[in-house]
């Protein structure tokens, strides 16, 4: 049975990842991953990678294990209040979620975020 392709589910936003020689996979992000200082510092390399006025979907030029453990970390520490989860859009949409811890902080999204178009 051949897989469909499904976009990002409301308040998320979809993302390819994947370093050089590397297939790339698309993950739907929950927005308020997008002000975590983890998931800023992958936009950083994006811009050093893609340049600030990059054109199209946010794209991470990291390893996908890499991404997808940042991702993980990144959902512990938004802890119990956060109810959505990163979703692998190439696979069925399987969410993929870490373990919860109860810390949260408010940070504003990085200077470069409105760059992307989702």
């Amino acid at each position: 049975m051949p897989h469909r392709q499904q976009g990002a589910p409301k308040g998320c936003v979809t993302v390819r990842v994947g370093a050089e020689g590397e297939e790339q996979r698309r993950f739907a992000v929950p927005l308020g991953h997008l002000s975590h200082p983890l998931f800023a510092a992958l936009l950083e390399e994006a811009e050093r990678e893609y340049g600030f006025r990059h054109q199209g979907a946010i794209a991470i030029p990291c390893q996908v294990d890499r991404f997808v453990q940042v991702e993980s970390a990144i959902d512990r520490d938004l802890g119990e209040h956060h109810h959505q989860h990163l979703l692998d859009l190439d696979n069925c949409g399987a969410t993929i979620t870490g373990g919860h811890n109860h810390s949260h902080s408010h940070i504003h999204l990085p200077r470069f975020v409105g760059c992307f178009r989702a």
